[in-house]
């Protein structure tokens, strides 16, 4: 499932990640590429330092928490440190798939089921840049506005279109579900849409209570700890 959801960063969340980025060192993306994605990855990416880090981790982190609609269609297990990646006029990352494994270095290992990409700059004060995802119905083009992000199951094909004016700053992270199969991911947020509708329209109907069920067990006999 491919979803955008708006609004994960209000404007005071993005004016300090700016702030933060503003004052951080960039080093060339390669560095933190694999093999495969070292050919086509032409990108900058923010120099891990603790204390900026550390700030940015809870300024998002913290959003992503209270964010209903990231937990029912993403059903967060595991998330990744997070990397913020910057493109300038020439930069690009082409065709790749996400690492299926992440973490080490002292920290535990996860597999990575859902990629979320936030968008930290207008789409107007860029040109190119857009996140490219092949999809089973052709190439979704996608380019939000600052504050929204989009998720995508780390299995697909996706590149990032060469930026050609202006620059295009992301936050990047990765995911271990509780649910590995993304159709059964897909699945289980419609279900849930649902629910929530039914809940709050008809909470003593006796359907609402086969859906909430329905949802609950699901989520039981798929969910892996």
């Amino acid at each position: 499932m491919l979803l955008e959801i708006p609004g994960v960063l209000n404007p005071a969340q993005l004016q300090k990640i700016e702030q933060i980025l503003s004052q951080a060192d960039f080093v060339d993306g390669k560095l933190t590429a694999g093999m495969a994605a070292e050919r086509v990855k032409y990108n900058e990416e923010m120099q891990q330092s603790p204390q900026q880090t550390d700030l940015l981790h809870r300024i998002i982190m913290s959003s992503l928490g209270h964010n209903t609609r990231f937990h029912s269609a993403v059903l967060p297990h595991r998330v990744a440190d997070l990397i913020f990646a910057r493109y300038r006029p020439g930069m690009t990352y082409g065709d790749h798939v996400d690492d299926p494994i992440m973490g080490g270095r002292g920290g535990p290992r996860f597999r990575t089921d859902v990629s979320m990409t936030i968008f930290l700059r207008d789409p107007e004060s860029y040109d190119g840049g857009e996140l490219v995802i092949r999809t089973s119905f052709g190439d979704r083009q996608v380019k939000l506005r600052a504050g929204d992000a989009v998720v995508y199951p780390s299995s697909s094909v996706h590149h990032v279109a060469e930026v050609s004016r202006g620059e295009r700053l992301v936050a990047l992270a990765w995911i271990q579900s509780y649910v590995r199969d993304p159709g059964r991911r897909e699945l289980l947020y419609e279900l849930h849409q649902a629910r929530e509708h039914l809940l709050r329209a008809q909470p003593a109907d006796e359907h609402t209570q086969y859906v909430d069920r329905s949802y609950v067990n699901l989520l039981r006999m798929w969910s892996e700890l």
